[in-house]
């Protein structure tokens, strides 16, 4: 196990990318670590935690053998960054079935909004070291 948080994401979202890409801006101390769902990496992650291996709907945060999903993986990478953006964490007392179905309607129209790829990014050599495959 990784003492580094792990966050796992959907590979062909263009949502989900930027994320990862915004995520990397703002963690200075290289903190996460990356795989996504698709990969080998991610695949057994999701094997080992018993999770659907299949369904994308959401980006996982592994923190402390504890996985996280959905708007509470969200804010709690948000609380890790630097600057303003630990300030988002205030939005954890919404009540979880209202961050989540927000989260979800989301996560069900990222393709549509957004677009997707046809295939799984590629990091750069300078941040390969930072994603798991």
């Amino acid at each position: 196990m990784a003492a580094n948080p792990i966050i796992l994401f959907d590979g062909i979202c263009n949502l989900c990318n930027g994320a990862v890409q915004f995520i990397i801006k703002h963690d200075p101390e290289k903190k996460f670590l990356f795989t996504s769902l698709q990969s080998e990496a991610g695949q057994q992650l999701l094997k080992e935690y018993k999770l659907p291996s299949e369904n994308f709907n959401s980006f996982l945060l592994l923190q402390d053998d504890t996985i996280l999903s959905k708007s509470t993986a969200a804010l709690k990478v948000a609380r890790q960054l630097k600057s303003a953006w630990k300030l988002l964490y205030i939005f954890i007392i919404v009540p979880k079935f209202i961050r989540d179905a927000l989260y979800s309607y989301i996560a069900t129209n990222r393709y549509k909004w957004f677009g997707k790829k046809d295939d799984c990014m590629i990091p750069t050599p300078e941040l390969q070291a930072r994603f798991l495959s």
